[in-house]
């Protein structure tokens, strides 16, 4: 095998050369569908009536579907700190980075940085990672990412930044520890992107960080003005977005209304290794259910036994012990996302750990785990 090398240039070429080719398939399905395009700053001035550039547009409905722009703290040096709207436009490859933030954009980009060579410090406020998650997950891939190489730093939080002669950086934190670096990139959060689209001035309220106050068929309290994806600030993720713009188009233009469905919605984060998940976490789901039965494993896959890795699997079901519907599907591990897309139809669908049981595995896969763990967790 001949010696691999990796090109930081190269890479954003490639991403840049993808997006146009996207954005491209994109337009060109609006187009076909007979889709006006107006390349201006939009800004609604009222019910039915939205200005584009120097024209104005009226329609029966309006949507909003603007999404959501990162948020940066208030701290002394932030100016010389990133978001991740920047990373892939920076013009090197760092050789010390600190990402800071303990949620999916945070994990994915410590998980890219350190994978590509950068000493890596994620720096996270909290005790435990991916807030919102099981709580064991959290735990788990804090540790996966640590032998993986990642300086996952808990209780910090960055107070200041300041830039060195040498145009490194110098991450001062709350209590007073330093980092040094080459690159800051804050993941922190995110904020619903409304400020100056005079939806306020047109009756269109806005809750406290700035989302579209909608119902369940994505309705604004003003009912010729609706909104989608990341605006509303529900659940924050592409296919979700995608979702309730289908179930809206069936409520106005088919006569079908149909509300926004938000349970036992799957997601992945991306990280190294991968964490995937769909229905309740252990938590929330004692908290709805009362009783339930845990089954869990952790071993590592077949296709690493022979070698020095010492990369472990984690999955978990979570069963409400009345029904025996399995309600929650937890995994870290290589595929994550792959494994529980598949799960996840069987979730949505109300299976029971009789059902589970009953499935023959696929061999010698990790996902047949799924069928086979039979002793619930202490």
């Amino acid at each position: 095998m001949g010696e691999t090398r990796f090109d930081w240039p190269t890479l954003v070429r490639n991403k840049d050369r993808e997006i146009a080719r996207l954005n491209g398939v994109y337009e060109r399905v609006l187009v076909n569908a007979g889709v006006a395009i107006h390349r201006a700053r939009a800004t609604v001035l009222g019910p039915h009536e939205v200005e584009v550039g120097d024209k104005r547009v009226s329609a029966k409905h309006i949507l909003v579907a603007t999404g959501s722009w990162p948020v940066l703290p208030v701290i002394d040096g932030i100016e010389h700190a990133i978001s991740s709207n920047e990373a892939f436009y920076l013009p090197r490859l760092p050789r010390r980075a600190v990402v800071v933030g303990g949620g999916y954009i945070a994990l994915e980009f410590a998980s890219i940085f350190q994978g590509l060579g950068v000493e890596t410090m994620l720096s996270y406020r909290g005790k435990r990672l991916l807030r919102g998650f099981d709580v064991e997950i959290g735990t788990r891939i804090a540790e996966e990412m640590s032998a993986k190489g990642v300086n996952v730093c808990f209780s910090c939080e960055p107070a200041a930044i300041r830039k060195r002669p040498d145009d490194t950086l110098e991450v001062e934190f709350t209590d007073g520890r330093l980092a040094q670096t080459e690159l800051v990139m804050f993941a922190t959060g995110r904020r619903p992107n409304t400020a100056k689209l005079g939806l306020e001035a047109a009756g269109v309220k806005l809750s406290a960080d700035g989302a579209v106050v909608v119902d369940k068929y994505s309705a604004s309290s003003v009912p010729s003005i609706h909104a989608v994806g990341d605006v509303t600030n529900r659940i924050n993720l592409t296919p979700v977005a995608t979702a309730e713009a289908m179930w809206l188009a069936k409520t106005l233009f088919r006569g079908e209304p149909t509300p926004v469905d938000h349970e036992n919605v799957p997601t992945a984060v991306f990280a190294n290794p991968n964490v995937a998940t769909v229905g309740l976490s252990e938590e929330k789901a004692r908290e709805r259910h009362g009783e339930v039965d845990i089954y869990k494993t952790s071993f590592r896959p077949l296709k690493v036994v022979m070698s020095d890795t010492q990369e472990r699997i984690f999955m978990k079901l979570v069963v409400e012990r009345a029904s025996q519907r399995v309600v929650g599907a937890h995994m870290i591990g290589a595929d994550a996302g792959e494994i529980i897309q598949g799960v996840a139809i069987a979730v949505k669908a109300g299976a029971t750990k009789a059902q589970f049981d009953a499935t023959i595995g696929i061999h010698p896969t990790a996902a047949e785990e799924f069928v086979t763990m039979r002793e619930t967790a202490k």
